[in-house]
């Protein structure tokens, strides 16, 4: 048995048999390009498993030595890797310059940064695994861009060469001296290994005189220029002065370029990654520096409590009300992960959860409620009487206590709603009731919320809440 075989016997254990599957025929029968930067939704939607099951059998894959993961900070605009890393923790929270669209990001975990997986060397030799021997557009498609890009698979070299004036490969210390005929065009002088870039104006009455460009590739991040030529010829002179080797290009950047950069497709994101529970349950603390923030736009929050913990274990003694409790933290924790959620953390008898999106939350929320009664109806009382608040905003990913956690008023505010629910109730902030998904998941079941305004503390206005029946 080899050592890949071996570890996929590992994985069966742990990891949908399905979804396990579909990954060893991957590594045994795909290209090397489609085993660099596993895209996870893709993988998914192309072998017919749920994403949120994929995820949790990349996740178990990366723990065991099958696949390498990879936080990418990528460009909101051009969809560009700007920094790779093989771990949250190296993520900066200073901003990100990119050369190629020349704008500067400060990064946030909603989409600026991907989760991706490369299968590691041990189970399979890839042409990725040797970055600085792929061949220039390889490299562009297989390193730079991340894999919310969706490249043509069938006439790539096509359209590639139709936006590609020259591509030059340089070693450490090499010089190339290039001549061009620059149409009336908008050029791109772009080398990706050291995310350098200068944009060209082609423009105004052809020339015959020869024109000239130097460029120097090295460590340093230099700002991004634009000059004007005209159309007509030029000698380019290219220096490597980095240790590595460089790949300048020189591209057309039209419609063609547009065409087969514009097209993206969805991608697992850190915010995404950070809301699962088995990434919580298996990397635990090992997530975040104990100095690190970084930014999320926007993360749903669930809060929950039980009204009359205390009088229940006095009514029921220790030991019933122990195993009542219990119970009821098993139906939590299922129904948070089913619905693509995590537990941040348990304190006392409240729950607080995180969810990507606010109709996850409120979906885990109703069938939090049907559980209860369950249990309930199971143990013929009244004694699980559970008050349920959601709030949804943006907050900061920090680490507290040796725990992955939240900071920020996001946090607060949903703590404070669930404060205010009475028993069996569900308290959500407009954020929720009206996001479209939330709206279609209570007009389901004819559910119509009903509105009230509380001032909560450390809020200066009145906050609208709703109650849904």
């Amino acid at each position: 048995m080899s050592e890949g075989q071996a570890l996929f016997a590992v994985l069966r254990q742990s990891a949908d048999a399905d979804t396990v599957a579909a990954m060893e025929r991957l590594v045994g029968e795909a290209p090397d390009r489609d085993l660099c930067r596993v895209n996870v939704f893709d993988f998914a939607r192309r072998h017919n498993v749920g994403e949120d099951t994929a995820i949790a059998a990349f996740l178990h894959a990366a723990r065991i030595g099958l696949f390498e993961m990879s936080w990418n900070v990528l460009c909101p605009g051009c969809g560009g890797v700007l920094d790779t890393n093989a771990s949250l923790k190296s993520v900066r929270s200073a901003e990100y310059v990119c050369a190629l669209c020349a704008a500067g990001y400060e990064p946030t975990l909603d989409d600026m940064v991907e989760v991706t997986f490369t299968v590691s060397p041990r189970v399979r030799r890839i042409a990725a695994h040797s970055p600085d021997e792929l061949p220039p557009w390889d490299y562009a498609r297989q390193i730079f861009w991340g894999s919310g890009i969706d490249l043509p698979t069938e006439n790539f070299d096509e359209l590639v060469e139709e936006i590609t004036l020259e591509v030059v490969e340089l070693p450490p210390g090499g010089k190339a001296i290039l001549s061009l005929q620059l149409p009336a065009e908008f050029i791109i002088v772009f080398e990706p290994v050291t995310h350098a870039a200068r944009f060209i104006d082609v423009k105004g009455e052809p020339t015959r005189e020869r024109q000239t460009l130097s460029l120097v590739f090295n460590d340093v991040h230099a700002p991004t220029g634009t000059m004007e030529l005209r159309p007509g010829p030029l000698r380019l002179s290219l220096e490597n002065r980095t240790q590595r080797r460089a790949l300048p290009g020189v591209w057309i950047a039209g419609d063609k370029m547009h065409e087969l950069l514009g097209r993206r497709r969805p991608f697992l994101t850190a915010k995404r990654l950070l809301s699962n529970q088995t990434f919580r349950d298996i990397y635990r603390t090992d997530t975040l520096d104990i100095d690190q923030r970084l930014k999320i736009t926007s993360l749903t929050f669930l809060f929950t409590d039980l009204k009359g913990s205390t009088e229940l274990y006095e009514r029921v003694g220790d030991l019933v009300a122990f195993d009542l409790v219990r119970e009821h933290f098993g139906a939590l924790h299922e129904i948070v992960a089913a619905e693509g959620g995590a537990v941040v953390k348990t304190i006392g008898d409240a729950v607080m959860a995180t969810f990507p999106t606010p109709d996850r939350a409120l979906a885990a929320a109703l069938r939090m409620r049907q559980a209860m009664r369950g249990l309930n109806e199971a143990h013929g009382r009244e004694d699980l009487l559970l008050k349920i608040g959601i709030h949804e905003g943006p907050c900061l990913a920090v680490t507290l206590n040796e725990r992955q956690d939240y900071f920020g008023q996001t946090v607060n505010i949903a703590s404070r709603v669930q404060g205010l629910a009475m028993s069996q109730s569900i308290l959500a902030t407009a954020p929720i009731i009206d996001h479209p998904q939330c709206a279609s998941l209570l007009g389901a079941g004819s559910q119509k919320p009903v509105a009230q305004h509380h001032a909560l503390r450390g809020v200066a206005s009145e906050v609208a809440i709703y109650e849904i029946p």
